[in-house]
Protein backbone atom coordinates (compact mmCIF):
# COMPACT_ATOMS: atom_id res chain seq x y z
CA UNK A 1 0.00 0.00 0.00
CA UNK A 2 1.02 3.51 -0.75
CA UNK A 3 -0.48 6.73 0.23
CA UNK A 4 -0.93 9.83 -1.49
CA UNK A 5 -2.32 11.97 1.37
CA UNK A 6 -3.48 15.64 0.50
CA UNK A 7 -4.02 17.91 3.69
CA UNK A 8 -4.07 22.05 4.03
CA UNK A 9 -2.88 21.53 7.24
CA UNK A 10 0.04 19.75 8.88
CA UNK A 11 2.61 20.28 11.67
CA UNK A 12 3.99 22.60 12.91
CA UNK A 13 0.23 24.60 12.91
CA UNK A 14 -1.57 23.88 16.19
CA UNK A 15 -5.09 22.34 15.01
CA UNK A 16 -6.48 18.90 15.89
CA UNK A 17 -6.61 17.70 12.10
CA UNK A 18 -3.29 18.51 12.13
CA UNK A 19 -2.08 16.80 15.06
CA UNK A 20 -4.10 13.64 13.96
CA UNK A 21 -2.48 13.46 10.52
CA UNK A 22 1.46 13.94 12.52
CA UNK A 23 0.33 10.96 14.28
CA UNK A 24 -0.94 9.36 11.38
CA UNK A 25 2.06 9.28 9.38
CA UNK A 26 4.32 8.55 12.57
CA UNK A 27 1.63 5.15 12.31
CA UNK A 28 2.61 4.90 8.69
CA UNK A 29 6.18 4.95 9.41
CA UNK A 30 6.23 2.66 12.04
CA UNK A 31 4.13 -0.18 9.94
CA UNK A 32 6.64 0.12 7.10
CA UNK A 33 3.45 2.00 5.16
CA UNK A 34 4.79 3.85 2.37
CA UNK A 35 3.07 7.28 1.86
CA UNK A 36 3.66 11.14 0.40
CA UNK A 37 2.36 14.02 1.51
CA UNK A 38 1.29 17.05 -0.12
CA UNK A 39 0.42 20.36 2.66
CA UNK A 40 1.01 24.00 2.49
CA UNK A 41 4.30 25.43 3.74
CA UNK A 42 3.81 26.51 7.44
CA UNK A 43 4.02 29.85 9.21
CA UNK A 44 6.94 28.69 11.26
CA UNK A 45 10.12 26.89 9.92
CA UNK A 46 10.26 23.17 9.58
CA UNK A 47 13.10 21.11 8.24
CA UNK A 48 12.42 19.42 5.10
CA UNK A 49 11.30 15.85 4.90
CA UNK A 50 11.48 13.76 1.61
CA UNK A 51 7.69 11.82 2.23
CA UNK A 52 6.46 15.86 2.80
CA UNK A 53 6.16 17.95 -0.12
CA UNK A 54 5.25 21.59 1.09
CA UNK A 55 3.58 24.64 -1.22
CA UNK A 56 3.24 27.94 -1.06
CA UNK A 57 0.01 29.13 0.52
CA UNK A 58 -2.35 31.93 2.24
CA UNK A 59 -4.65 31.99 5.51
CA UNK A 60 -7.96 30.18 4.59
CA UNK A 61 -10.70 32.97 6.03
CA UNK A 62 -12.75 30.77 8.18
CA UNK A 63 -9.97 29.25 9.79
CA UNK A 64 -6.47 30.61 9.74
CA UNK A 65 -4.58 27.44 10.71
CA UNK A 66 -5.79 25.79 7.89
CA UNK A 67 -4.09 27.09 4.72
CA UNK A 68 -4.94 27.47 0.96
CA UNK A 69 -2.04 26.21 -0.87
CA UNK A 70 -1.09 27.14 -4.23
CA UNK A 71 0.42 24.26 -5.86
CA UNK A 72 2.56 23.68 -9.15
CA UNK A 73 0.80 21.20 -10.45
CA UNK A 74 3.21 19.98 -12.90
CA UNK A 75 5.33 19.80 -9.63
CA UNK A 76 2.68 17.69 -8.09
CA UNK A 77 2.28 15.72 -11.38
CA UNK A 78 5.87 14.73 -11.02
CA UNK A 79 5.84 13.53 -7.47
CA UNK A 80 3.49 11.70 -7.90
CA UNK A 81 3.99 9.38 -10.96
CA UNK A 82 7.52 9.15 -9.29
CA UNK A 83 5.76 7.66 -6.18
CA UNK A 84 3.04 5.52 -7.76
CA UNK A 85 0.70 5.92 -5.44
CA UNK A 86 -1.95 2.46 -5.08
CA UNK A 87 -4.64 4.92 -2.67
CA UNK A 88 -5.24 8.62 -2.43
CA UNK A 89 -6.53 9.75 0.83
CA UNK A 90 -7.60 13.62 0.84
CA UNK A 91 -8.24 15.57 3.97
CA UNK A 92 -9.48 18.51 3.19
CA UNK A 93 -11.52 19.62 0.48
CA UNK A 94 -9.78 22.91 -0.89
CA UNK A 95 -6.77 23.39 -3.44
CA UNK A 96 -4.65 20.48 -2.64
CA UNK A 97 -7.22 18.26 -1.79
CA UNK A 98 -9.31 19.22 -5.40
CA UNK A 99 -5.54 17.92 -6.93
CA UNK A 100 -5.95 14.73 -5.69
CA UNK A 101 -9.35 13.84 -6.42
CA UNK A 102 -8.88 15.34 -10.68
CA UNK A 103 -5.72 13.17 -10.07
CA UNK A 104 -7.20 10.08 -8.56
CA UNK A 105 -10.15 10.30 -11.21
CA UNK A 106 -7.73 10.84 -13.98
CA UNK A 107 -5.92 7.29 -13.37
CA UNK A 108 -8.69 5.58 -12.00
CA UNK A 109 -6.66 5.49 -8.35
CA UNK A 110 -8.81 4.15 -5.17
CA UNK A 111 -9.76 7.45 -3.37
CA UNK A 112 -11.18 7.84 0.24
CA UNK A 113 -11.26 11.32 1.83
CA UNK A 114 -11.73 12.17 5.45
CA UNK A 115 -14.28 15.35 6.80
CA UNK A 116 -12.81 17.14 9.24
CA UNK A 117 -14.42 20.23 10.06
CA UNK A 118 -18.12 21.48 10.14
CA UNK A 119 -17.68 24.34 8.27
CA UNK A 120 -21.17 24.89 7.59
CA UNK A 121 -21.40 25.24 11.11
CA UNK A 122 -18.92 28.29 11.15
CA UNK A 123 -20.63 30.71 9.11
CA UNK A 124 -22.88 31.65 11.76
CA UNK A 125 -19.97 33.10 14.08
CA UNK A 126 -18.83 35.22 10.68
CA UNK A 127 -22.46 36.25 9.54
CA UNK A 128 -21.94 34.59 6.49
CA UNK A 129 -24.90 31.83 6.84
CA UNK A 130 -25.86 32.75 3.06
CA UNK A 131 -23.48 30.57 1.89
CA UNK A 132 -24.73 27.66 3.49
CA UNK A 133 -26.68 26.06 0.79
CA UNK A 134 -23.42 26.37 -1.26
CA UNK A 135 -21.38 24.65 1.07
CA UNK A 136 -23.13 21.76 1.09
CA UNK A 137 -23.55 21.59 -3.07
CA UNK A 138 -20.06 21.90 -2.36
CA UNK A 139 -18.97 19.13 -0.11
CA UNK A 140 -21.80 16.65 -1.71
CA UNK A 141 -20.24 17.45 -5.42
CA UNK A 142 -16.78 17.09 -3.80
CA UNK A 143 -17.20 13.61 -1.84
CA UNK A 144 -19.18 12.47 -4.65
CA UNK A 145 -16.12 10.15 -6.43
CA UNK A 146 -14.91 8.82 -3.34
CA UNK A 147 -14.86 5.31 -2.77
CA UNK A 148 -15.20 5.85 1.14
CA UNK A 149 -15.26 8.47 3.58
CA UNK A 150 -14.15 8.92 6.95
CA UNK A 151 -15.58 10.97 9.81
CA UNK A 152 -14.42 11.48 13.60
CA UNK A 153 -17.84 10.87 15.27
CA UNK A 154 -21.23 8.83 15.04
CA UNK A 155 -23.12 12.73 15.13
CA UNK A 156 -20.44 13.74 12.09
CA UNK A 157 -21.67 10.32 10.11
CA UNK A 158 -25.65 10.73 10.60
CA UNK A 159 -24.97 14.83 9.26
CA UNK A 160 -23.44 13.83 5.97
CA UNK A 161 -26.05 11.05 5.63
CA UNK A 162 -28.82 13.51 6.07
CA UNK A 163 -27.22 15.76 3.88
CA UNK A 164 -26.47 13.05 1.31
CA UNK A 165 -22.37 13.55 0.99
CA UNK A 166 -22.36 10.17 0.51
CA UNK A 167 -23.28 6.67 0.77
CA UNK A 168 -20.22 4.96 2.37
CA UNK A 169 -19.21 6.17 5.46
CA UNK A 170 -17.09 5.09 7.89
CA UNK A 171 -15.99 6.71 11.43
CA UNK A 172 -12.32 7.25 12.12
CA UNK A 173 -12.51 8.16 15.68
CA UNK A 174 -9.33 9.15 17.70
CA UNK A 175 -7.15 8.33 20.56
CA UNK A 176 -5.08 9.89 23.31
CA UNK A 177 -1.82 9.22 24.68
CA UNK A 178 -2.56 7.62 28.32
CA UNK A 179 0.86 7.87 29.80
CA UNK A 180 1.68 12.12 28.69
CA UNK A 181 -1.71 13.18 29.73
CA UNK A 182 -2.21 11.66 33.07
CA UNK A 183 -3.53 12.42 36.59
CA UNK A 184 -0.34 12.06 38.23
CA UNK A 185 1.65 15.46 36.79
CA UNK A 186 -0.77 16.57 39.12
CA UNK A 187 1.43 20.03 40.89
CA UNK A 188 1.29 23.19 42.46
CA UNK A 189 3.71 24.27 40.30
CA UNK A 190 1.21 25.98 37.65
CA UNK A 191 -0.57 27.47 40.65
CA UNK A 192 3.04 29.19 42.04
CA UNK A 193 3.72 30.23 38.65
CA UNK A 194 0.29 31.86 37.67
CA UNK A 195 -0.28 32.96 41.38
CA UNK A 196 -3.28 31.38 41.30
CA UNK A 197 -4.93 31.73 45.69
CA UNK A 198 -8.12 29.74 44.86
CA UNK A 199 -8.48 26.30 45.96
CA UNK A 200 -10.07 25.54 42.06
CA UNK A 201 -9.56 25.56 38.73
CA UNK A 202 -12.05 25.77 35.75
CA UNK A 203 -10.08 24.92 32.93
CA UNK A 204 -11.00 25.74 29.10
CA UNK A 205 -8.35 24.57 26.12
CA UNK A 206 -8.97 25.60 22.61
CA UNK A 207 -9.33 28.12 19.84
CA UNK A 208 -10.49 31.64 21.27
CA UNK A 209 -12.68 32.09 18.14
CA UNK A 210 -16.96 32.74 18.26
CA UNK A 211 -17.08 29.40 16.77
CA UNK A 212 -15.39 27.75 19.86
CA UNK A 213 -18.71 29.97 22.03
CA UNK A 214 -15.97 31.23 24.25
CA UNK A 215 -17.89 33.45 25.65
CA UNK A 216 -19.85 31.18 27.69
CA UNK A 217 -17.04 30.33 29.57
CA UNK A 218 -16.82 33.48 30.35
CA UNK A 219 -20.38 33.95 31.10
CA UNK A 220 -20.40 30.87 33.05
CA UNK A 221 -17.74 31.96 34.91
CA UNK A 222 -19.08 35.05 35.95
CA UNK A 223 -22.51 34.23 36.86
CA UNK A 224 -21.63 31.00 39.29
CA UNK A 225 -23.30 31.85 42.81
CA UNK A 226 -20.83 34.38 44.64
CA UNK A 227 -19.61 32.17 47.48
CA UNK A 228 -18.73 29.17 44.54
CA UNK A 229 -17.20 31.91 42.36
CA UNK A 230 -14.93 33.26 45.10
CA UNK A 231 -13.04 30.34 45.37
CA UNK A 232 -12.91 29.42 41.71
CA UNK A 233 -9.87 29.99 39.46
CA UNK A 234 -10.90 30.47 35.79
CA UNK A 235 -7.85 29.27 33.28
CA UNK A 236 -8.00 29.46 29.56
CA UNK A 237 -5.36 28.34 27.26
CA UNK A 238 -5.47 28.99 23.66
CA UNK A 239 -4.73 31.82 21.58
CA UNK A 240 -7.20 33.00 18.42
CA UNK A 241 -9.02 36.32 17.00
CA UNK A 242 -11.02 36.66 19.97
CA UNK A 243 -7.89 36.86 22.39
CA UNK A 244 -6.52 40.35 22.64
CA UNK A 245 -10.21 41.48 22.57
CA UNK A 246 -11.16 39.52 25.63
CA UNK A 247 -8.13 39.03 27.44
CA UNK A 248 -8.29 43.38 28.24
CA UNK A 249 -10.02 43.74 30.74
CA UNK A 250 -7.75 42.61 33.61
CA UNK A 251 -9.19 39.97 36.61
CA UNK A 252 -7.50 38.35 39.34
CA UNK A 253 -9.44 35.35 39.02
CA UNK A 254 -9.02 34.91 35.48
CA UNK A 255 -5.72 33.62 33.40
CA UNK A 256 -5.17 33.83 30.03
CA UNK A 257 -2.67 31.60 29.38
CA UNK A 258 -2.43 31.76 25.41
CA UNK A 259 -0.89 29.09 23.26
CA UNK A 260 0.64 26.06 25.57
CA UNK A 261 1.64 22.58 24.36
CA UNK A 262 3.64 19.38 25.20
CA UNK A 263 4.31 19.09 29.26
CA UNK A 264 3.25 22.39 30.16
CA UNK A 265 -0.09 21.84 28.83
CA UNK A 266 0.06 18.39 30.22
CA UNK A 267 0.64 19.90 33.90
CA UNK A 268 -1.91 22.46 33.46
CA UNK A 269 -4.73 19.48 32.35
CA UNK A 270 -3.31 17.51 35.68
CA UNK A 271 -3.39 20.32 37.47
CA UNK A 272 -7.00 21.62 37.18
CA UNK A 273 -10.53 20.75 38.62
CA UNK A 274 -12.91 20.96 35.79
CA UNK A 275 -12.68 21.26 32.26
CA UNK A 276 -15.60 23.36 30.48
CA UNK A 277 -15.70 23.03 26.72
CA UNK A 278 -19.28 24.75 25.16
CA UNK A 279 -18.48 24.54 21.94
CA UNK A 280 -21.37 23.07 19.77
CA UNK A 281 -19.55 22.59 16.43
CA UNK A 282 -16.60 20.11 17.12
CA UNK A 283 -16.42 17.00 14.85
CA UNK A 284 -14.99 15.23 17.72
CA UNK A 285 -13.00 17.07 20.69
CA UNK A 286 -9.75 16.04 20.96
CA UNK A 287 -9.26 18.31 23.88
CA UNK A 288 -12.37 16.96 25.71
CA UNK A 289 -10.34 13.18 25.62
CA UNK A 290 -6.75 14.72 26.57
CA UNK A 291 -8.68 16.57 30.01
CA UNK A 292 -10.57 13.18 30.31
CA UNK A 293 -7.09 11.55 30.36
CA UNK A 294 -5.98 13.38 32.59
CA UNK A 295 -8.46 12.60 35.26
CA UNK A 296 -10.75 15.70 34.41
CA UNK A 297 -15.13 16.21 34.42
CA UNK A 298 -15.74 17.56 31.41
CA UNK A 299 -18.95 19.90 31.20
CA UNK A 300 -19.79 19.94 27.34
CA UNK A 301 -22.67 21.01 24.88
CA UNK A 302 -24.73 18.36 23.64
CA UNK A 303 -23.80 18.62 20.17
CA UNK A 304 -20.97 17.11 17.67
CA UNK A 305 -18.52 14.93 18.29
CA UNK A 306 -18.43 15.92 22.31
CA UNK A 307 -21.60 14.61 23.16
CA UNK A 308 -20.35 10.74 22.21
CA UNK A 309 -17.00 11.63 25.34
CA UNK A 310 -18.86 12.73 27.57
CA UNK A 311 -21.34 10.24 29.81
CA UNK A 312 -24.04 12.54 31.28
CA UNK A 313 -24.12 11.67 35.22
CA UNK A 314 -21.42 9.34 35.05
CA UNK A 315 -17.62 11.45 33.68
CA UNK A 316 -18.98 14.56 33.19
CA UNK A 317 -22.39 16.54 32.03
CA UNK A 318 -23.59 17.10 28.84
CA UNK A 319 -25.78 21.01 28.28
CA UNK A 320 -27.85 22.24 25.77
CA UNK A 321 -25.91 24.06 23.14
CA UNK A 322 -25.44 28.24 24.40
CA UNK A 323 -27.68 27.37 27.72
CA UNK A 324 -25.37 29.57 30.07
CA UNK A 325 -28.00 28.98 32.52
CA UNK A 326 -27.70 25.23 32.54
CA UNK A 327 -23.56 25.28 31.96
CA UNK A 328 -23.58 27.25 35.37
CA UNK A 329 -25.89 24.66 37.20
CA UNK A 330 -23.67 22.21 36.55
CA UNK A 331 -20.53 23.60 37.02
CA UNK A 332 -21.62 25.01 39.88
CA UNK A 333 -22.85 21.07 40.90
CA UNK A 334 -19.27 20.09 40.33
CA UNK A 335 -17.06 23.19 42.41
CA UNK A 336 -18.91 22.07 45.56
CA UNK A 337 -19.04 18.85 45.50
CA UNK A 338 -15.51 17.14 45.77
CA UNK A 339 -16.37 13.25 46.02
CA UNK A 340 -18.21 13.72 42.71
CA UNK A 341 -15.93 15.76 41.27
CA UNK A 342 -12.91 12.78 41.81
CA UNK A 343 -16.08 10.46 41.02
CA UNK A 344 -16.45 11.41 37.40
CA UNK A 345 -12.68 12.25 36.76
CA UNK A 346 -11.57 8.71 37.65
CA UNK A 347 -14.53 7.02 35.27
CA UNK A 348 -12.98 10.28 33.05
CA UNK A 349 -9.79 8.63 33.06
CA UNK A 350 -11.07 5.24 32.75
CA UNK A 351 -12.91 6.05 29.38
CA UNK A 352 -9.97 7.64 28.13
CA UNK A 353 -7.47 4.70 27.99
CA UNK A 354 -10.06 2.89 26.29
CA UNK A 355 -9.16 5.12 23.55
CA UNK A 356 -6.01 3.76 21.53
CA UNK A 357 -3.61 5.51 18.74
CA UNK A 358 -2.82 2.14 17.49
CA UNK A 359 -5.82 0.39 17.88
CA UNK A 360 -7.87 3.50 15.98
CA UNK A 361 -4.77 3.45 13.10
CA UNK A 362 -4.81 -0.09 12.70
CA UNK A 363 -8.84 -0.17 12.07
CA UNK A 364 -8.07 3.11 9.47
CA UNK A 365 -5.65 0.71 7.39
CA UNK A 366 -7.89 -2.00 7.64
CA UNK A 367 -10.70 -0.38 6.22
CA UNK A 368 -7.80 1.19 3.37
CA UNK A 369 -7.41 -2.25 2.42
CA UNK A 370 -11.40 -3.30 2.05
CA UNK A 371 -11.15 -0.11 -0.15
CA UNK A 372 -8.75 -1.47 -2.15
CA UNK A 373 -9.94 -4.87 -2.30
CA UNK A 374 -13.33 -4.01 -3.70
CA UNK A 375 -12.14 -1.47 -6.20
CA UNK A 376 -10.46 -4.63 -7.69
CA UNK A 377 -13.61 -7.10 -7.09
CA UNK A 378 -14.96 -4.52 -9.18
CA UNK A 379 -12.98 -3.83 -12.43
CA UNK A 380 -11.28 -7.83 -12.19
Amino acid sequence: MRIAIFSDTYTPEINGVARTLKRYTNFLERNGIEYKLFVPDSSSPVPAVPQVKRFTSIPFLLYPECRIALPNPLEVKQALEDFKPTLIHVATPFNLGLYGLHYGKKHNIPMVASYHTHFDDYLQYYHLTFLKNWIWKYMTWFHRSFDRVFVPSLSTKQKLLSQDVHHDIDVWGRGVNHTFFSPIKRTNTIRDRFKIKERKILLYVGRIAPEKDIQVVLDTFHRLPEKTKRDTHLFIVGDGPLLKQLSEKADPQITWAGFMEGEELALVYASSDIFLFPSSTETFGNVVLEAQSSGLPVIGAKAGGVQHLICDTENGFLCESKNVQEFVEKSTILLEDLHLRRHFGRNARQFALSQSWEKIFTQLVGSFSDVLQKRKQITA
